[in-house]
C-alpha cells in the first residue's frame, strides 16, 4: 500500500453497522454516514457499481453471480479494500454488509492495521422478530413481491442470526458494540445511534464533545 492510501484511512470515525432484514439498517447507514460526513460503504452498492461499469472486478462478480455462485471472500475483500482506498474515505467510513464472515473480519483487521487504524465502533440494530416479519410482509404486499412469504422471511431472519452471531461475538468481545433498538421513526433511531456513538467519543461535526 502507498503512503497516500495510508493517509486516507487515518481520518475520522471508522464504523460498521449490522442489523437483520427489515431492521432499517440500509436507511440508517446512509442517514448516520451523512450526519458524520463519511461515506456509507455498502458491498451491494459496490458490486452493482463495478458490474455496471464493467470493471475487471465487476466482470468477475458478474460471471460468478450469473452462474448462481457465491462471491468468494478473496474477491469481496479485494473490492472492499479498493473502495476504502478512495479519497472520500479519508475521514472514515461506515461499512454496511461487510464483513459477513470471520475470514472477512480477519482481512479487515489486517488491512486496517496495515494502515495504522482500526474500527471505532460496531452499530448493532436490534428489532423484535414478530415486528420485523410484519414489516417485511407489508413491504412485500406494497411492492407486489409474492415470493416474500412469511416462511421465506423467517428463513432469511434465521440465516442472518446464524451468520451474524459469530461476528457479534467477536466485536462484542472487543467492546466495540453499540446496541440500539431499531424500532421507531428514522429520526428516533438515528438519535439513539448518535447517543451511543457519542458515549464512545464519536461526535457529529460541530457537536459539543
Amino acid at each position: 500500500m502507498t503512503e497516500a492510501v495510508t493517509e486516507i484511512v487515518r481520518g475520522g470515525a471508522r464504523l460498521l453497522i449490522v442489523g437483520a432484514p427489515g431492521a432499517g439498517k440500509g436507511t440508517q447507514a446512509v442517514f448516520i454516514a451523512e450526519s458524520l460526513g463519511i461515506p456509507a460503504v455498502s458491498t451491494g452498492d459496490i458490486f452493482r457499481y463495478n458490474i455496471a461499469n464493467e470493471t475487471p472486478l465487476g466482470l468477475k462478480v458478474k460471471e460468478i453471480t450469473a452462474s448462481g455462485g457465491y462471491v468468494p471472500d478473496e474477491l469481496t475483500n479485494e473490492i472492499v479494500a479498493s473502495r476504502l482506498s478512495e479519497a472520500d474515505a479519508r475521514q472514515g467510513f461506515l461499512l454496511d454488509g461487510y464483513p459477513r464472515t470471520t475470514g472477512q473480519v480477519a482481512f479487515l483487521d489486517a488491512w486496517l492495521a496495515e494502515h495504522g487504524t482500526q474500527l471505532d465502533a460496531v452499530i448493532q440494530l436490534t428489532a423484535d422478530t414478530e415486528h420485523v416479519v410484519e414489516r417485511l410482509l407489508k413491504r412485500a404486499a406494497d411492492q407486489g413481491r409474492a415470493d416474500d412469504s412469511e416462511e421465506v422471511i423467517r428463513e432469511r431472519l434465521a440465516i442472518y442470526e446464524r451468520e451474524t452471531a459469530p461476528l457479534i461475538d467477536v466485536y462484542g468481545g472487543r467492546g466495540l458494540l453499540v446496541t440500539v433498538d431499531g424500532l421507531g421513526t428514522i429520526d428516533d433511531v438515528a438519535e439513539r445511534i448518535h447517543d451511543g456513538l457519542e458515549a464512545r467519543g464519536i461526535h457529529r461535526p460541530g457537536a459539543a464533545a
